[in-house]
């Protein structure tokens, strides 16, 4: 286990570094939807270390980019949307976010640029010691949390924080974290989330817990590192996207799919050099992008799933054009940027 002190010389250079310039689940209820409880209440959990050594934190950061389709070839014309992983969760380039990148330097293409920018959530395991939800309790009572940024944000500021002299997962002298749920306009807020005041070693119970159960190594729980097939068919889903395509099944159910649509028995997985990829741009930038801060319930599939599930609310269309206007392409897109003076 990582000490405070490593975490925050850990966190302190990774922010050095992020400056300018420089729900499938298994079939169980172990994720516990934080999301759900009322406005106005309060869920206590605590966090446990991962039981991977090799990592300082006690969580696990994912990254997903949401792909938009108006509906499924030979299927319901609803709009869909495929979650795949950002191949920079794995240190690898993202053939989504190397086509996004230069959109931020027109102001036109912000909006859809934010729309295709990677979605973060964190992964952290512990108890819920005090439940604002009505719930069957799992046998296994060491849960794991989708924790979205606007909370990470509260827990990895305290962390920096040299009033904590604790690591908050010490067995023995941690710290329970509240999450409250307000709301701010029309989507939920935690911004008066926060650590408790009083440090608390686990009781005997949940030592027992701990040693009957065991922790999650929390990397298990992060979709499938993409191969070069997997990068090729993000390409062309986001390119087909972009141009307000149908999704199809035929290419790219054996990748990545909505809820509910399965593979084709005819669908063969194509070879490396079968699958076209999208042209590419020259030369990405950092982006100044504003990520969305409400709580979104992203499911966690484990690494040995083939598929990332959706987020289950439908998005509006891909590309807002005015009546009477053509909606452009990817191509026309990408065109409008290398042809800018």
């Amino acid at each position: 286990m990582a000490s405070l002190q490593e975490i925050r010389a850990k966190l302190a250079s990774m922010e050095s570094n992020s400056k300018p310039n420089s729900s499938s689940n298994g079939g169980d209820n172990a994720i516990y939807p934080h999301w759900n409880i009322d406005e106005n209440t309060s869920t206590t959990l605590r966090f446990l270390p991962d039981s991977d050594p090799d990592n300082t934190f006690f969580w696990v950061e994912r990254q997903m980019i949401r792909l938009t389709f108006p509906g499924v070839k030979g299927g319901d014309m609803k709009p869909v949307t495929v979650q795949v992983p950002c191949a920079e969760m794995y240190g690898d380039t993202c053939p989504v976010l190397t086509e996004v990148r230069p959109w931020f330097k027109d102001a036109s293409l912000e909006d859809l640029g934010r729309k295709y920018w990677k979605k973060r959530s964190y992964i952290f395991q512990g108890f819920v010691t005090e439940n604002a939800l009505t719930e069957t309790a799992p046998e296994n009572p060491v849960r794991r949390f989708v924790i979205s940024p606007q909370i990470f944000n509260i827990i990895k500021s305290a962390l920096m924080d040299p009033d904590m002299e604790n690591i908050p997962t010490d067995y023995t002298a941690g710290t329970d974290f509240r999450v409250t749920k307000t709301t701010k306009g029309q989507y939920a807020d935690y911004s008066t989330s926060k650590w408790a005041r009083k440090e608390r070693g686990l009781d005997e119970t949940e030592l027992a817990a701990i040693d009957a159960n065991g922790l999650f190594t929390l990397s298990d729980f992060l979709p499938k590192r993409p191969g070069q097939d997997e990068l090729n068919a993000i390409s062309e889903m986001f390119q087909a996207s972009v141009d307000g395509e149908l999704y199809d099944p035929e290419r790219w159910a054996m990748f990545y799919k909505p809820y509910g649509v399965e593979a084709p028995k005819s669908a063969t997985q194509p070879t490396t050099a079968s699958v076209q990829t999208a042209a590419p741009v020259a030369a990405p930038v950092a982006a100044p992008v504003a990520e969305a801060t409400a709580d979104i319930p992203f499911d966690v599939t484990p690494t040995a799933a083939p598929v990332v599930a959706p987020a289950p609310a439908p998005v509006a269309p891909v590309v807002p054009a005015a009546e009477g206007d053509a909606k452009p392409s990817a191509t026309d897109i990408l065109n409008m940027i290398k042809n800018r003076s």
